[in-house]
């Protein structure tokens, strides 16, 4: 049966990591064994002791890196481990893990990647604030310019892939706001992307790490890295 290790990347999530493990643990798949790895990224607040203490599999970074560099620390624990598929779940608890399954069934089909969205066939009721959304349509509107592809939640940080991008993203992945330009990056090397309708749920504890402020600098850095990105990727797949 194959491997799936669902990647769980955590900065100050102690008052939600717990559920969002139990959550996962309460799934069963036809085509999966489903591991999961929490990366704690340094977290200031008690998520580390929260993992010791409930046995949960981590593994903890001494530097804080980042999402993109917590994300990909689970690629790299991924490829290491010879797992076939992988799925980032987001920590705070926003993710919901009865739709593992529908994301899995997509990578048994042959698609590389497949993202969950919020905006297909209205299934979700949260999709973010207004000023968010409008971003998240130009850098769709960007997506599509630069490779042709309609994706309608760039921006999704609940997205499966197949072991060509575990070795991908194990090698090269973005530090900051890494989903869109990751997208791009897959895309431009000719692999295929798909998305799937998901419902999202508001966060309960804590706070969003993008506020008004960084949410116009979130949009210019992610746009020029859209750009950078699809210019410069060549189209080559590696068949390994």
């Amino acid at each position: 049966m194959k491997k799936l290790l669902v990647i769980i990347p955590a900065f100050n999530e102690e008052n939600n990591i717990v559920n969002t493990i139990n959550s996962i643990k309460n799934i069963e798949s036809d085509y999966c064994l489903i591991d999961y790895i929490v990366i704690n990224d340094c977290s200031l607040d008690n998520t580390l002791e929260v993992c010791i203490e409930n046995n949960f599999n981590y593994i903890s970074l001494p530097l804080n890196l980042g999402i993109g560099g917590a994300v990909q620390t689970g690629y790299k624990y991924a490829f290491d481990n010879g797992y076939d598929y992988a799925i980032q779940f987001d920590g705070d608890g926003q993710h919901d893990a009865t739709y593992i399954e529908a994301l899995i069934t997509e990578l048994e089909k042959g698609v590389d990647l497949v993202i969950g969205s919020r905006f297909i066939n209205g299934v979700s009721e949260f999709k973010s604030t207004k000023i968010r959304r409008i971003g998240i349509s130009i850098l769709s509107f960007l997506i599509k310019i630069f490779t042709g592809k309609k994706i309608t939640d760039p921006t999704s940080g609940f997205r499966a892939c197949n072991k060509k991008i575990i070795e991908l993203f194990s090698d090269n992945y973005p530090i900051d706001y890494p989903e869109p330009d990751s997208i791009v990056y897959v895309l431009k090397k000719s692999y295929s992307v798909f998305e799937i309708p998901v419902k999202m749920k508001e966060r309960v504890n804590g706070l969003s790490s993008i506020n008004a402020f960084k949410s116009v600098y979130y949009m210019i850095k992610v746009s020029l890295a859209i750009m950078i990105t699809a210019l410069s990727t060549k189209g080559e797949k590696n068949e390994n």
